[in-house]
């Protein structure tokens, strides 16, 4: 019996909304876990590819910077990008670096998989020319619309960096060196050197 030579099919979704319930979002994680997914709070699917690696790199620098800021005031807890939260709006989202108070971290349950938590504070890097702007922009958005107390959106592209702070408009920053803190992460202090 000869063996047929199998190819890989690949299924083309890139003009397709796909829609899940939140049951079925958590029964496609359980079953797909080398998958980065989330779930707007409109119930569409969306698939997070793996980036480039120095756009990886960068990702490593920011949540390393956090984790260093917050091992030495011990205020709360850092998380990366493969950790999942739902937004009260139903969202189940995933930022590149989310940090929570410890007041938060103090009541965040540890047996479920994607807690309702609003972050006090997430990064969100804009991986490549191709990663569209405008949606990581709608995502910072939704994160200080749900309570968000700040949020920067960091685009090498363009040199820029949007910051989002809770119950204000978004100030943009042409060619920062550096990122503060602010009371939410008080001290801490970003170098974007690498970065941008």
């Amino acid at each position: 019996m000869q063996l047929l030579d199998r190819q890989a099919l690949l299924l083309d979704v890139a003009d397709v909304t796909l829609r899940v319930t939140r049951v079925e979002f958590h029964r496609l994680c359980e079953n797909n876990p080398e998958h980065r997914l989330e779930l707007t709070a409109q119930g569409e699917l969306m698939a997070m590819p793996p980036v480039a690696l120095e756009s990886s790199a960068k990702n490593g620098d920011l949540f390393g910077a956090v984790w260093q800021w917050n091992r030495q005031t011990k205020l709360g807890r850092v998380f990366d990008s493969s950790g999942g939260f739902t937004l009260p709006n139903g969202a189940i989202r995933s930022a590149d670096v989310m940090w929570i108070s410890q007041a938060k971290a103090d009541i965040l349950p540890v047996d479920v998989a994607f807690p309702e938590l609003v972050p006090d504070f997430v990064i969100e890097l804009r991986s490549s020319k191709t990663d569209s702007l405008a949606k990581l922009q709608k995502k910072m958005v939704e994160y200080r619309d749900n309570g968000v107390r700040l949020g920067w959106l960091i685009n090498p592209q363009q040199k820029q960096v949007e910051c989002y702070r809770l119950g204000q408009a978004v100030e943009i920053l042409e060619a920062p060196k550096t990122l503060m803190g602010e009371d939410v992460l008080p001290g801490f202090v970003l170098d974007l050197t690498d970065i941008l």
